[in-house]
């Protein structure tokens, strides 16, 4: 059975009502906005976020109201940085599909973007607790933050892991962070729990950025990303960090060399890629995700064994296997 399958099994019900949940918080009078809303949702991928918020209530027992707009909330939240993204970065597709601004102009996408964070923030006001409301505000400011680190190592070339981790832990993991968060404070978790079962969910996302990284390094037009992207916008990534931090000689400065320049070459893009594979880069993040996964699936230890908990280590494997 594909693995997916098995990951929403325990929650399926939940499921149809989370997307029920947003055709009706999303739906406006505007037909414009509706045509631009459809679009979306026809097109709105895994849904590997909210899954997660909604595991996670389960994990506690029946899955209260409160997690379905929670997690509703967050997949709002996260798609209104996706849209505002396609902007910054001019992207054409998105997992195979026209972007917003592509099919529309700029001016759409940003106000379609606005118009999810007003939706995601009156879906959080519904679950009337306010430890939800103060999770996703600190969100938003973490996803922002993120970015903006990103842009700022860009600008100064950084070659730094530690840097790399905390803007990766920013601008991804803090949204899985905030999913286990979010299903557990709506279960009414204790605190203890809330605080695991949020670690394990950085430490998934963290694996999740990683493996998206590691993507640049090859070709492929499925995901609409083309290889060495990363580079040409100056993002650093994991493989070649640590190729070029672990390096030496004469081959090694001249791939610091190429770094330097203000805008890369394609030929240039292809050496560096080329390099960090050949330096071992991708085995090292590789290496890196395994070691992770184990300190996140450590954190499960202790919740009885079920459905649930399996498919929360299924999405974990799923996250580092994945092809696309």
């Amino acid at each position: 059975m594909d693995k997916l399958l098995v990951i929403r099994q325990p929650i399926t019900d939940e499921l149809d009502l989370l997307n029920k949940t947003l055709t009706e918080t999303l739906h406006t009078s505007s037909p414009l906005m509706n045509e631009v809303i459809h679009t979306y949702l026809e097109s709105k991928g895994k849904q590997i976020r909210p899954i997660l918020v909604l595991l996670c209530a389960k994990l506690f027992g029946p899955v209260p109201r409160a997690a379905i707009d929670a997690a509703a909330s967050l997949e709002l939240l996260h798609n209104a940085s996706l849209i505002h993204d396609d902007v910054v970065d001019e992207s054409q597709k998105r997992r195979g599909l026209p972007t917003i601004n592509h099919l529309y102009d700029n001016r759409i996408a940003v106000l379609t973007g606005d118009y999810f964070v007003s939706c995601a923030l009156d879906c959080s006001v519904r679950t009337q607790q306010m430890a939800i409301v103060s999770s996703l505000g600190t969100l938003g400011r973490e996803l922002a933050r993120g970015e903006i680190d990103q842009l700022s190592n860009a600008r100064t070339h950084r070659l730094d892991e530690e840097a790399y981790f905390e803007v990766i832990r920013r601008k991804t993991a803090s949204l899985f962070y905030a999913c286990m968060q979010l299903g557990a404070l709506a279960a009414g978790a204790p605190e203890a729990d809330v605080e695991r079962l949020s670690q394990f969910g950085e430490k998934l996302g963290l694996c999740f950025q990683i493996k998206d990284d590691i993507f640049d390094y090859y070709e492929d037009k499925v995901i609409g990303k083309p290889t060495g992207n990363d580079l040409r916008e100056g993002k650093i990534t994991l493989p070649l960090i640590y190729a070029i931090t672990h390096g030496t000689g004469a081959e090694n400065e001249q791939m610091r060399a190429l770094l330097s320049e203000e805008q890369l070459s394609t030929e240039s893009v292809h050496t560096l890629i080329e390099y960090a594979k050949h330096e071992g880069g991708i085995e090292y993040a590789y290496e890196t995700m395994r070691r992770i996964r184990n300190e996140a699936v450590a954190l499960l230890e202790g919740f009885p064994a079920s459905e649930t908990l399996d498919a929360l280590i299924a999405i974990l494997d799923y996250t580092i296997e994945r092809e696309k």
